[in-house]
């Protein structure tokens, strides 16, 4: 009348898997070089502006050469240079605002991982960068706030 079960319970545990499982750190280097990465492509279409319109607000050559700093430690933590895209914006200065603001959310958030991996470098450029940021549409920096 009762016939035992052949099959493995599904409770059971599962074998090994055989994929390789990322340590805290390489998390943390994948998800820094995103956020890097992400305001890298918000750095090239704010400098896309300040080159177009030639937007008083925008330091075109300060802009260039955080990009480039930006690019550097995506390289570092990715081991590889990230793809740049063209910027596709028509010159709107009304964007400015909106990807200061953006640039500013970006920085932060790659402070708040820089600062978990306990990575200096990206630190210092990410809080000179959310600084810049953020001066650009007013807000106060928190160290005299």
């Amino acid at each position: 009348m009762y016939e035992p079960i052949r099959t493995k319970s599904v409770h059971t545990m599962a074998a090994a898997p055989d994929f390789p499982h990322r340590s805290r750190e390489e998390e943390l280097d994948i998800r820094l070089a995103g956020q890097l990465t992400a305001l890298l492509t918000v750095t090239d279409e704010l400098h896309a502006l300040a080159a177009h319109g030639g937007h008083r607000p925008l330091d075109g050559a300060a802009l260039a050469a955080a990009a480039d700093r930006i690019a550097e430690q995506v390289a570092r933590l990715s081991g590889h240079h990230p793809l740049r895209a063209e910027p596709t914006d028509d010159g709107t200065p009304g964007r400015i605002p909106a990807l200061q603001q953006r640039a500013h959310t970006l920085a932060g958030n790659a402070l708040a991982v820089a600062t978990s991996r306990d990575d200096a470098a990206a630190m210092a450029l990410a809080a000179e960068r959310m600084e810049a940021h953020g001066a650009a549409f007013g807000t106060r920096d928190l160290a005299t706030a």
